[in-house]
Formats: structure tokens, sequence, C-alpha cells
């Protein structure tokens, strides 16, 4: 759910609208609108204002993220963030949902908090905020970056044929990155997300440490033709002994590819469950189920460590309920500290009768 509507309504695409769509609606309502075909009517030269500025916003993922949670007033206020608790007008929207800054109403006809307004161009935002470039220099930059079609004739008319002196659209076009970056011009500004996905481990895996070899599929984006495929990207990494579980393998730049950026990519460590061994910390805890005889009596029993060692546990008796025996340095490896390692804990369960025949209950009263 955005938070209003209006830039949307200006290219008349739908919030939902890929980054593809947005470019041919620009460069649908630009070229019919674009005052080279309209000298002698003021409403269509407004809207080739309206319509470029809405595709500079939503053009960019950062501006259009900002704009869909916040909506345009906060945009131009300079807001990077959520704004702090109270500031939120009517209907939860930023500094109120009527009055927009800087001579800002709705798009022509739409409401904006004070009936139906007009969408007036301006270049600028509140102070720190974001400023609009002019309409003429968003249209020549789309045209330079390709626009939405390739080689279009009919952007390039607009502009006398070329973008300088001595060169025409197709000589300059190889080098239009450059040209974006310009004082004019508006670099995409990336958007880096975070893709975290669990890397399930057992806890040998954990103690000797592991190499890992994955394959993964990545999307990625062309952004001089608009097109996307997906790849396969191999990953290889170590595994260090002794991490624990919500420990994080971090590769930047290996996962999706949109227009304002690449995703960075973590694996998060979970533990499988052991069958015999609990971790807790840089411990393993391992029980022993001894019957209420033995625990009166004398046992004996031998446990296997994490890494195959014989251990003998035992008790003369009585044993307490609650009994433990730790053996140091034969758990897991600490892995701030090569060479260092956890204890391994025992600890017992007596297991009681689930019923006594009444002899017996009298043996044990005469025992006890």
């Amino acid at each position: 759910m955005v938070a209003e509507t209006k830039l949307y309504d200006a290219l008349s695409i739908s919030p939902s609208a890929s980054q593809d769509e947005i470019k041919k609606a620009y460069k649908k309502a630009a070229l019919k609108f674009h005052p080279d075909k309209n000298k002698n009517n003021p409403a269509a030269v407004e809207k080739f204002k309206e319509v470029s500025q809405a595709y500079e916003v939503l053009s960019d993922p950062e501006k259009r993220k900002v704009y869909d949670q916040y909506g345009l007033e906060f945009l131009l206020r300079g807001g990077t963030a959520e704004p702090p608790p109270g500031a939120g007008g009517a209907g939860g929207m930023p500094f109120g949902a009527g009055g927009m800054p800087g001579g800002f109403g709705g798009f022509g006809g739409m409401p904006g908090g004070g009936g139906a307004r007009t969408f007036h161009f301006s270049t600028g935002g509140g102070p720190g905020g974001f400023s609009f470039s002019s309409p003429d220099d968003i249209f020549s930059n789309f045209a330079r970056s390709g626009g939405a079609g390739g080689e279009d004739d009919d952007l390039f008319s607009f502009l006398g044929g070329g973008f300088g002196a001595g060169g025409g659209p197709r000589a300059r076009r190889k080098g239009a990155g450059a040209g974006m970056n310009g004082a004019r011009g508006r670099a995409p500004t990336p958007e880096v997300t975070t893709v975290e996905r669990p890397l399930e481990l057992t806890l040998e895996d954990l103690f000797t440490g592991v190499h890992k070899r994955m394959k993964i599929k990545r999307k990625t984006f062309d952004e001089r033709t608009g097109k996307r495929s997906v790849e396969d990207k191999i990953l290889e990494f170590d595994v260090k002994p002794g991490l624990k579980a919500g420990s994080k393998i971090k590769f930047a730049g290996v996962g999706d590819q949109e227009e304002g950026g690449t995703q960075d990519l973590h694996f998060i460590i979970a533990e499988k469950r052991h069958p015999s061994f609990q971790r807790d910390g840089d411990d393993l805890i391992t029980t022993v189920e001894i019957p209420l005889k033995e625990a009166l009596t004398g046992w004996k029993r031998t446990v296997t460590t994490i890494d195959g060692k014989q251990l003998a546990v035992s008790g003369a008796g009585p044993t307490q309920p609650g009994f433990q025996e730790t053996f140091p340095s034969q758990g897991m490896p600490k892995s701030k500290f090569p060479g260092q390692r956890g204890n391994l804990i025992v600890k017992v369960q007596v297991k009681f009768p689930t019923s006594l025949t009444a002899a017996q209950k009298t043996k044990l009263k005469e025992i006890l």
C-alpha cells in the first residue's frame, strides 16, 4: 500500500509498475505533451512538466521507495528515513495530507487536502530537500540513455537531431553514461538491499570447519537495454571451526541486480539437531540415563565425544538428582581463540520405576 498515487496517476500507471513500464509510460506522455508539439497549448506544456517530474522520482529506486512510504511532501522536505513520531498528519501521511510545499498541490483534479487543486511546476523542495531538474533536462537525459525503446528518432527530433555540436545521437549514445554524471544530470542512486538465507550445518561440520561450494541463481539487469535475465553463480567459502548459530557469512554485490544496485547476500548459520549433544556456547552437553537401582548402588557408562574419543563416566552411588560431570576442553572449538575448546558436560538422569509392588515398598522401607 503506497502513501499516495499522484505521481503514478500522472503517468497513468499503477503503483506496482515495473521500471520498464515507467519508462514506456513517460516516453509516450513526453512525446504527446512535448512543448515542441504544443507551442500554443499551455495546458499541454504544464502536463509535460508534470509527467517529467513524476518520471524523475519514480525512475530512481531510492526516491520511489521514500515516495511510496511517505508521499511527495516528505521527499521534498528532505526526508530520507521514517519521520519522527507525531510528524504524520491525517491518514498517517507525513506533514499532513494537504498543501504540498513549494506550490505543489494534487495532480490536476486530484484532491490535495483543501479540495481539487492543480499540480504546479517547481524546481525546489523544502530546505535540504529534493529539488526537481528542469523538464527539458529530464527529457534530454532520458533520450540520451536510450529511453524505453532503443534508437528512437522521435525522441531525438526534439533535441535538434543530436546532443551537441558535431555529434549525432548515435555517436554520443556510447558515452551517454558519462553525460548522466554532469552537473544537471542525475546518476542512479544505488539502493543496496540484503538478502539473508539460512545455512544448516551439523555440529560435526562446525567442529572441524567445512568448505562450502554453493550455486545460486541471481537476476541481472542491463541498464542500457532495460532487459532482465537470470544467471547461475558459484559461491565458495570456508566455515571456520567453532562458529555458532546466528553467525553470518557475508557476500557483497552477488544477489539480484536492479536499476539501483546489486543485493548483498548473507548466509546465517543454523545448527542441525544432533542426536547426542546440545550446544551451549562453546560447551557441549550430553545426558546419560540410569535406573534408580544403579543410582543408589553405583553405575558406569562410556560417553563418546564429538571427535570420537571414549570417556568413562561413573558413580559409586548413591547419585543425587542433578549430578553432572565436566570434562574440560572436550567441547567445541573457540572460533576466536584457535587451539582452545569448551567443555563437555555429562548430565545424569535417574529413571524412576513407574510402579512398585507392596512387597517392594516394604523392602525399600526396611532398607532405607
